[in-house]
């Protein structure tokens, strides 16, 4: 079973989901550490100033932030922290939307939520709501300090938890300045028969299993061969943390009614957007 990266609730008008927050992808990359050759010992890296190339102490090192080119303007560690939102635990639905109408482009890193405690019977109504209606939940959420717009949508049994990038960090198709032999082409009906008849031929089913990344099998076939010879040091590796709340549930019938307006008043309405500075 997958370890959970994150805890908390889904909590949408006055319902909250408990849920588990797990990777759904790994990344298989060769991962090539600095060593020294002398002593098979860990390479770190040094603080340099780039300009006299002398080593630096840590505590004469800022953050700043380019202004114009070559000026900067300079962020102390305690303006940092005020402006990082606060990690509220909570997977917060602002919106639901058509499932096709989020361009690809604007898609990020898949997650899978898993339901926790007794989170399991409002998770799958939740799931088939969405499901039926052909719709997504957009929602913010508090991931490693940094504020993440996202998507909830129902995938097979489960629900998937997708983060999304914001719109002023995707490009328009327009950048690309594409002349008029793009934009007014006129296709030869002939040509173009020619090219539906290959993609026809090439045509599959997706087959995942018959997909490998030759370059890491490669390395990794070395390493196995290179470590049954003996050609292999030992090299101490940091151990990662993890920690995080799990949320309780409510009567799920009541907090729907009073979220429809049959009750007390639901929260406001949030607003998606990027946090300026923290209260």
């Amino acid at each position: 079973m997958a370890r959970a990266i994150w805890k908390g609730a889904i909590s949408f008008g006055l319902v909250h989901i408990p849920v588990s927050l797990n990777t759904a992808v790994s990344s298989e990359r060769i991962d090539f550490d600095w060593l020294d050759k002398r002593s098979m010992e860990p390479v770190g890296y040094k603080r340099i100033n780039k300009v006299t190339g002398k080593d630096i102490d840590k505590d004469n090192i800022v953050k700043g932030v380019e202004f114009e080119k070559g000026r900067y303007v300079v962020i102390s560690e305690d303006e940092i922290r005020k402006a990082r939102p606060e990690a509220t635990q909570t997977i917060d639905i602002f919106s639901f939307v058509k499932a096709n109408e989020i361009p690809l482009q604007h898609f990020d890193t898949p997650y899978y939520l898993s339901p926790d405690k007794r989170g399991g019977k409002v998770y799958a109504l939740l799931r088939e709501t969405l499901e039926k209606t052909g719709k997504v939940a957009l929602a913010t959420v508090v991931l490693h300090t940094r504020q993440h717009l996202a998507l909830v949508r129902s995938l097979d049994d489960a629900l998937v938890l997708i983060t999304l990038r914001w719109p002023d960090e995707v490009r328009g198709v327009d950048s690309l300045e594409l002349d008029k032999s793009v934009r007014e082409a006129k296709v030869d009906k002939r040509e173009l028969d020619m090219a539906k008849r290959l993609v026809e031929d090439m045509s599959g089913p997706w087959a995942p299993d018959d997909y490998h990344d030759a370059f890491r099998q490669t390395i990794m076939d070395l390493v196995e061969e290179k470590a049954s010879k003996g050609k292999i040091a030992t090299v101490e590796q940091g151990k990662a943390a993890e920690g995080g709340k799990s949320a309780d549930i409510l009567d799920l019938t009541e907090l729907l009614k009073r979220s429809l307006g049959g009750g007390k008043t639901p929260k406001d309405k949030k607003t998606a957007k990027r946090p300026r500075k923290a209260s």
